[in-house]
């Protein structure tokens, strides 16, 4: 029998106890995926037993397949993706929340409209934010943070964590409470009680946008101090602009430093300070490197959004990646938005993240996809997953050529394994006619 409100692993070691349970849900039984090909051309046969890689045997010839194998038919096996700044309580709503100007206050003008109209609902959130999990899902995508809006009267956060009890077992969820400006000075009471009830409700990180406040410094000192009481990280939306003389990355830096804040801190965005000097970036980049702060670049949305108004020289709005890493900054890479009013189009696919680093950041293919996946990972505190052995069996398998040919390419047959189970498959076909029709 299986105890009355046993855990998941329990009830599938039970399961297997009585012979009941299929080759993708056994626990504790070694599992052997076939004729991988791995990023060198190798191929291999991987041992998953429970949720880690066990062993990678390789082979000078394809495998047949065992009674509890799976055939991958030299598929490309590659690092599951994470996506470490989305926006699911706004996801996919670019057709009913239109953005006309289409720069970021013509985004944040509608969002707050659609808000204050009723357009955007609890039960409107709840699906959509589901729909966008499950697309990440079937991209590749085993573990998404996602910033939602909290403010007075909004349900937007309840709305995003029934979502995450719907997904549970396909994707782990980080939320982070993204509170409205301003925070600082009378002005900011009700936003401040809102940040407070998020807490009581349950987040997983303090977030906030610095920049916007009346009084950048005082934000950041008040979201350290929350964050520090409830025992959790921060991740701020960091100096979203193209103005250098914004620069409050550089005061985060000096204050976690200052404080000894031991929590995970991120910075999202930090658009300016790839507007700043060489000498400027690598002083930056130095403190933010000993702060021990992640910086996201979000290209796809702040490609969109930022320098509309500049007709000559158009800047990239990307933050100083290069500068970064070689201070020894980690960086990852995310989408930020998806098909809504801040970024009108997206995939929901961390290739074309990837993609858009080579093309707008002259990054090389095997750093951009470093990026989405085990960088990605490690900025949001989650567990090794590198196809190393011993690491988490979080992986793709894509029908691509090499990974320089994934991202190019991003073909959509895929197979997504987590913790060694498969959770999603696509095949992608093809059928032109002979004829030329």
């Amino acid at each position: 029998l299986i105890p009355k409100g046993a855990s998941k692993q329990t009830r599938m070691k039970c399961l297997f106890a009585h012979g009941e349970m299929k080759w993708n849900g056994v626990i504790g039984m070694l599992k052997v995926l076939h004729n991988a090909r791995l990023e060198d051309g190798r191929l291999v046969n991987l041992h998953i037993n429970d949720d880690r890689i066990e062993a990678i045997t390789e082979l000078q010839k394809p495998s047949p397949l065992s009674e509890n194998g799976m055939d991958l038919n030299g598929w490309l096996v590659i690092p599951s993706m994470a996506e470490p700044h989305a926006h699911l309580d706004k996801a996919l709503t670019a057709e009913s929340v239109p953005n006309p100007a289409g720069d970021l206050s013509g985004a944040i003008e509608a969002w707050i409209a659609a808000t204050a109209s009723g357009v955007i609902t609890y039960e409107d959130t709840v699906d959509r934010a589901v729909e966008a999990m499950r697309l990440l899902v079937s991209k590749g995508v085993t573990a998404v943070r996602s910033h939602v809006n909290v403010a007075s009267g909004s349900r937007a956060l309840e709305a995003v964590r029934e979502a995450r009890k719907i997904v549970a077992d396909l994707i782990d969820v980080q939320i982070v409470a993204l509170t409205i400006n301003p925070m600082t000075g009378p002005e900011g009471t009700d936003n401040r009680k809102a940040l407070e009830t998020a807490i009581e409700t349950g987040v997983d990180l303090v977030g906030g946008c610095p920049h916007l406040d009346p009084n950048p410094s005082v934000l950041i000192k008040d979201a350290l101090d929350i964050a520090e009481d409830a025992g959790i990280g921060i991740d701020l939306h960091v100096d979203e602009m193209l103005d250098e003389s914004v620069l409050t990355l550089h005061d985060l830096a000096k204050q976690v430093m200052d404080r000894g804040f031991e929590n995970s801190v991120t910075a999202s965005h930090c658009v300016t300070l790839g507007m700043q000097s060489l000498r400027k970036q690598a002083e930056v980049s130095a403190d933010v490197a000993k702060a021990n702060i992640a910086v996201l670049p979000l290209p796809q949305t702040n490609l969109f959004l930022q320098g509309r108004d500049i007709s000559t020289a158009t800047p990239r709005a990307l933050t100083a990646i290069k500068s970064l890493e070689a201070a020894g900054v980690l960086v990852a890479a995310g989408a930020d938005n998806v098909q809504d009013p801040f970024n009108l189009v997206g995939r929901s696919d961390p290739l074309e993240t990837a993609s858009l680093l080579i093309l707008a950041a002259h990054e090389m293919p095997e750093n951009a996809y470093k990026m989405v996946s085990v960088n990605a990972r490690k900025a949001m505190g989650l567990e090794k997953a590198d196809l190393s052995l011993g690491s988490l069996a979080d992986f793709v398998a894509i029908d691509a050529p090499s990974l320089r040919g994934a991202i190019a390419d991003a073909p959509m047959s895929r197979k997504v394994f987590k913790g060694g189970v498969l959770i999603s498959s696509s095949l992608q076909t093809t059928q032109i006619s002979p004829d030329g029709l």
